[in-house]
């Protein structure tokens, strides 16, 4: 039996503790905001906050997990778009397919959590993958939630 926390909830489960935390998400919890891109931690679709670092689900084992703060896309903000990340996303207009976002998002709040005014050095060094290339709007994206001037 292992125990995680996610957005807030306990959740004692009876899984092999070397399951992806990724599909420990999506299939046991329920929560299909965190998405399967590569795999291999390369994409970062799958970004969650743990202890609120960013980091690459498919890459955590369950075990990893355990009694750690997990923060998914779901757990971001009750409305999901009032966490002032989400809230620059919607007025950048930054998704296109949107398929990448909820890692995206994730990432730059860890990125802000640790630098809150971050260079453009600091925001290319997220290297979560948009296939759609919105990485100028991205990039704007968290300079608004920043304060920062585009």
């Amino acid at each position: 039996m292992v125990t995680i926390k996610v957005n807030g909830t306990a959740h004692n489960l009876d899984l092999e503790p070397e399951m992806p935390l990724l599909w420990v998400l999506r299939n046991e919890v329920g929560l299909t905001g965190t998405k399967y891109g590569c795999g291999i931690g390369a994409c970062g679709a799958c970004t969650v906050l743990m202890e609120g670092v960013a980091m690459r689900s498919c890459q955590i084992a369950l075990s990893q997990a355990q009694g750690k703060e997990l923060v998914t896309i779901e757990g971001l903000s009750p409305d999901g778009r009032s966490h002032p990340v989400q809230a620059a996303w919607i007025a950048e207009d930054v998704p296109q397919c949107g398929y990448c976002q909820s890692g995206q998002i994730l990432a730059a709040v860890s990125l802000l959590k640790r630098k809150p005014r971050p260079s453009d050095a600091d925001i290319n060094a997220i290297s979560n993958i948009c296939r759609c290339g919105t990485y100028v709007r991205v990039r704007r994206a968290i300079k608004r939630a920043a304060g920062i001037k585009a």
